[in-house]
């Protein structure tokens, strides 16, 4: 039986004096007349093996014309390494799968992040995406780790939904009925009750909702962890048209218990990609982010700062008017911070992840719980330096008269949302639960600019390639 192993396997165990085989891709290649040096990786890992292709191989010659990225397996010894690396192998015997021709389109030369987008197909065998998506996955296998240890159940929510979870209307219709042929009611409006689902239904924009409706009454903690949708036309490096959320959601949690659960996530999202994924941490940085690693290991090993809205604008805005710091918008009550508000609450004013608190009721959804000054509700944002906001929560409104008031006052449709009201009528308690895009995690841990860089297919306005 050959004994194959991984790349990684190779380097956790080092098991010297042993004829091992290897498969993977070839990164790079230096040859001469009796000897080549082939550094092979198989995407288990960051490290690329070394192999020692001697002159005296069969198909050496084959063996040594091979372009980057061609695929072989190499079954070889392993032995103690003179080199950087604790051990390489030397080849005995190697087997081409496929011998890349010159029109392959990635080269030993640097390559810019625009262009890999176009070739979304082939950029993750990249230093740089194989890296980024290896810690995407240690970043998903945390969150299932952390909420199970804190006592959640995992819950699928619906992608395909008939409720506005946010308010704001940016949601992608699905439909089956004929462009060319609409069935209309006798009003001229589409008869939606024709189509498939007999109603107008949408990709969902959260899974708070109906997690809501597990979390209060049922299971008591559930989380979701899914792919959500908005048609905002934002052409950013911050938003993406399709990608995944993270949503807790906790019976009888206040905002504080919340804001607590949040502090507590992001510290062990960080310290697992600290410690599973160094390698891939420490080489980004070096490209892309010098001070990732730093200020990753500050956010984890401080105390999250606690402010209102109200003082987090005062703030903002004595420092504008002070000209202590220079802002492209001022700040005014009532508006929603802006990014370099955020930003700089928590990297200059406080010097440490901040949780702004209790925002005005005017720009939060429907479902936040109403302060007792009629203005302000129990809203909170986690901004950590280098980004600003990273989390949204709140604690949601358990009172079914004051809900419904809220709707109205909101001009919803409350017939649309009796489901969701049922909740306030049998088993009501306080309740809480947050959002984090799992994109601008990745983007923020691995220390990258672009959110298009930290999803392997990203959706954005007129963009659906591949």
């Amino acid at each position: 039986m050959t004994n194959y192993l991984l790349v990684k396997k190779v380097y956790e165990t080092k098991p010297v004096d042993t004829v091992v085989t290897v498969r993977g891709w070839v990164k790079s290649l230096r040859n001469s007349k009796k000897f080549s040096f082939m550094m092979l990786n198989d995407g288990s890992g960051h490290r690329d093996l070394q192999i020692v292709l001697d002159g005296a191989l069969s198909n050496y010659e084959e063996v040594a014309k091979l372009l980057i990225g061609s695929s072989v397996e190499v079954t070889g010894l392993l032995i103690a390494s003179q080199g950087k690396q604790p051990v390489e192998m030397q080849a005995q015997k190697v087997h081409i799968y496929c011998a890349n021709t010159e029109d392959y389109p990635l080269q030993k030369k640097e390559t810019s992040l625009e262009y890999l987008r176009e070739i979304a197909h082939l950029r993750g065998r990249t230093n740089t995406f194989s890296a980024v998506f290896r810690i995407r996955h240690e970043l998903a296998q945390a969150t299932h780790q952390f909420f199970s240890g804190e006592d959640f159940h995992y819950l699928h929510t619906p992608v395909i939904t008939a409720s506005d979870a946010e308010g704001a209307g940016e949601m992608f219709r699905i439909s089956t009925l004929d462009l060319d042929k609409l069935p209309r009611t006798d009003k001229g409006a589409i008869d939606f009750k024709q189509d498939y689902f007999g109603r107008e239904t949408f990709l969902s924009v959260s899974g708070q909702l109906e997690a809501e409706t597990y979390a209060v009454g049922s299971l008591g903690r559930v989380y979701t962890f899914g792919p959500t949708f908005r048609s905002e036309n934002s052409n950013t490096s911050r938003h993406l048209s399709e990608f995944w959320m993270v949503e807790p959601e906790a019976a009888f949690n206040t905002l504080e218990d919340n804001a607590a659960l949040a502090t507590r996530y992001v510290k062990h999202l960080i310290n697992h990609a600290l410690t599973k994924c160094r390698d891939e941490l420490e080489f980004l940085a070096e490209r892309y982010n010098p001070e990732n690693i730093k200020t990753l290991e500050h956010v984890a090993s401080s105390d999250f700062q606690m402010v209102t809205y109200t003082e987090a604008v005062e703030i903002v805005r004595e420092a504008a008017l002070s000209k202590k710091h220079k802002f492209e918008y001022l700040a005014k009550w009532g508006d929603d911070l802006q990014t370099e508000h955020e930003r700089y609450l928590a990297e200059v004013h406080f010097k440490r992840p901040t949780i702004v608190t209790d925002y005005p009721k005017d720009i939060k959804a429907f479902y936040m719980k109403l302060n007792e000054d009629g203005k302000t509700v129990r809203a909170m944002d986690v901004l950590v330096p280098g980004i600003g906001e990273l989390i949204g929560g709140s604690q949601r409104e358990e009172n079914y008269d004051k809900l419904v008031a809220r709707m109205k006052e909101m001009n919803m449709k409350t017939e649309d949302y009796w489901w969701y009201l049922d909740l306030r009528k049998y088993g009501s308690v306080p309740h809480s639960g947050f959002g984090l895009g799992f994109e601008r995690a990745v983007m923020y841990i691995t220390g990258m600019t672009n959110i298009r860089d930290v999803i392997a297919f990203p959706r954005t306005p007129k963009n659906a390639e591949f």
